[in-house]
């Protein structure tokens, strides 16, 4: 939606350049009913620093658009404004700055009878528009001189132990904004919260401006108040699910130190259980008596049943559909179980294409349909039970770098504990039994695995992250003994970190390094769809999916035992809601159980495009392969939601 609405604002501002709508900048027309009028702003001194400000408090600036209907209206709508803007150019530290009107060629200046300016404008009805002149002059910028941090409670000053000078963040010569003086206060604040003492507040600001000498002195007084551990942690606001479940999703104890962070990271976990549609964390406004500081979680529910379609065509691959079902709370206790599934054409792996509808065959459709089931917080726990069950057929391909037929049905069981909202690992059982086909022959297949997996996530973002990491590592044996034809062991793994040049995350360097390795079964007895490919837009961007790797007869890629790819990226916002992106990419999949790089690696650079959205960016690509083979394209594009990685 908010893509929809950028695209229906631009267009309007591109018709009125034609003069085809209206514009804020455009009065209405005059007549016998209003008068309405126009402001400018004349401003002597600092114009650039003062105008825009004073624009945003005007309230004559921002009722232009609304008329009054007489000229007593008006002149008062202009003098309304005067202790607004003259704040305005206080808080900027403009102390000595004057400030009148001009309506209609007569003055108007504070306190004084708005009658003379009333009756100029009334001379306007029905023939112009009221023009306004708004008169600043803004004077020296006044400068800070003497700046004291006091104890409210003592009276005493703060010691640069106790507070920091960098946390005060304010010297002698500074700019007096009060603007920057209240940033200041909020961070002397957060300073004394983050060293556990959750009833920290700001009591006062005292100013002392001198303004003959162009200076002000200012004293902050501060109430640190004591240090408090997290006190007892309850949850409201929960209807139909089990409180001990949300309570699981709660990492801090009774008893832990305090923090801000500890607060956040709260609402952060529990936002995670998909049958809560709101998260409030309140802290108590006095200590208990034990002098801890009790911490209350109030939640909301969300609706528990919800149903998605979606659609999607592609010049490679053509249509698909997609939809799901879910519950978010079947048992009461956030159990959500999801049934999806897909429909789509499928490639063809020996070069053919379809071009008509009449082409279709029934072995060029594809399907997948997934049954997940997720029990969170077993008998009030932090170990949650997973079952996946998945029934697909697929293929892969589509050009003259071949690919695979693969069908399968797999169940695999999980119980993972959560140490933390960003570490958790879990391990279970998998059970896989399938058939895939492709220029190496055909392999029937079942295989019995337990797989272990670590995760760990101190990102800020989901969709856009600015800082922290990510990691994953996954271990799969399959053995012999536990009826698998196949005997092999998979590991993968993939970490990506992200790391803020600046303090607004402006400027981001991303990076991301994915492995893959099975060991203990030769090339062609590994089912294909196990095997390791690269390429496509997850992989080594400007390389078709799934065409990097080993290759077998007549040429075809048929995958690799080991996998090695890597991108890094420069996410640089141009304004708020554009970005670039420049990145490269590597990547490659080798014949032995390792990277050996005997295989070729691929590479590949090109350049994204970003718009930022309250969900998270629409991502934009275009990407060009660095050492092109036989059949690539000279440049891929990819769009979707969300960073590459």
């Amino acid at each position: 939606m908010a893509y929809i609405a950028v695209f229906e604002r631009s267009e309007a501002q591109a018709l009125d350049l034609f003069g085809w709508f209206g514009s804020k900048e455009t009065p209405p027309t005059p007549s016998a009913q209003s008068l309405p009028y126009v402001v400018t702003f004349a401003v002597e001194g600092d114009a650039k620093a003062v105008e825009q400000t004073l624009k945003d408090t005007s309230g004559l600036y921002r009722l232009r658009n609304e008329p009054p209907a007489e000229g007593d209206s008006l002149a008062r709508r202009a003098q309304a404004d005067f202790g607004p803007l003259l704040d305005a150019l206080w808080g900027l530290g403009y102390y000595n700055a004057t400030l009148s009107f001009d309506v209609a060629g007569t003055a108007l200046t504070l306190g004084e009878d708005p009658g003379r300016a009333a009756r100029a404008a009334n001379a306007y009805r029905a023939r112009d528009v009221v023009p306004i002149a708004v008169r600043v002059q803004t004077g020296p910028l006044f400068a800070l001189r003497a700046i004291a941090t006091n104890d409210a409670q003592t009276r005493l000053p703060f010691t640069a132990q106790e507070l920091p000078p960098k946390v005060v963040g304010l010297s002698a010569g500074d700019p007096a904004r009060s603007a920057d003086l209240r940033a200041a206060q909020a961070r002397m604040v957060d300073h004394f919260r983050a060293q556990s003492r959750p009833l920290a507040k700001a009591v006062s600001i005292d100013p002392i401006v001198f303004h003959p000498q162009r200076i002000m002195d200012v004293a902050f007084a501060i109430a640190p108040g004591p240090v408090a551990p997290i006190g007892p942690i309850t949850v409201t606001g929960a209807e139909t699910v089990d409180p001990a479940v949300i309570r699981s999703f709660v990492y801090a104890e009774q008893g832990d130190p305090y923090s801000p962070k500890a607060i956040a990271d709260m609402r952060k976990s529990v936002g995670r259980i998909q049958a809560l549609g709101s998260v409030r964390i309140r802290e108590a406004e006095t200590l208990d008596a034990n002098g801890q500081l009790p911490v209350f979680v109030e939640v909301t529910e969300r609706k528990p049943r919800v149903v998605g379609f979606s659609a999607r065509y592609s010049t490679i691959d053509g249509p698909a559909l997609h939809g799901y079902w879910e519950h978010r709370n079947l048992f009461g206790g956030a159990e959500r179980l999801r049934l999806e599934s897909d429909i789509f054409l499928a490639p063809r792996n020996d070069g053919t294409r379809i071009k008509r509808f009449d082409d279709i065959e029934p072995s060029d459709i594809g399907g997948r349909f997934k049954a997940s089931f997720l029990k969170p917080a077993l008998y009030g726990t932090r170990n949650d039970l997973l079952i996946d069950g998945t029934l697909e057929r697929d293929r892969t391909g589509g050009d003259r770098f071949g690919g695979y037929t693969s069908r399968f049905a797999d169940l695999t069981g999980f119980i993972r504990h959560r140490f933390s909202d960003t570490f958790s690992v879990q391990g279970g059982l998998q059970v896989q039994k399938g058939q895939t086909s492709d220029v190496l022959g055909q392999v029937d297949y079942l295989v019995v695995g337990t797989p272990v997996s670590v995760t760990y996530d101190s990102t800020d973002k989901p969709l856009d992250p600015s800082r922290g990491m990510r990691l994953t590592a996954s271990v799969v044996p399959y053995p012999t003994f536990f009826g698998s034809t196949v005997g092999m062991t998979v590991s993968k793994a993939s970490a990506s970190a992200y790391y803020s040049l600046d303090e607004d995350s402006r400027y981001i360097l991303a990076g991301r390094i994915g492995f893959g390795s099975i060991v203990g079964a030769s090339l062609e007895d590994i089912p294909a769809n196990f095997r390791f490919f690269a390429g496509g837009g997850g992989s080594v961007r400007g390389f078709r999916y799934q065409s990097i790797g080993p290759q077998g007869p007549f040429g075809f890629v048929v995958g690799g035992r080991s996998l090695l790819e890597g991108s890094l990226e420069a996410r640089i916002k141009v304004t708020d809601t554009i970005g670039i992106v420049p990145f490269v990419d590597a990547g490659g999949a080798f014949d032995s159980g390792f990277p050996d790089f005997e295989d070729k690696m691929r590479f590949s650079a090109g350049l994204g495009l970003r718009y930022y959205t309250a969900i998270g960016p629409i991502r934009l690509d275009v990407a060009a392969p660095l050492d092109r083979r036989p059949g690539d394209k000279p440049v891929s594009i990819y769009v979707s939601i969300g960073q590459a990685f």
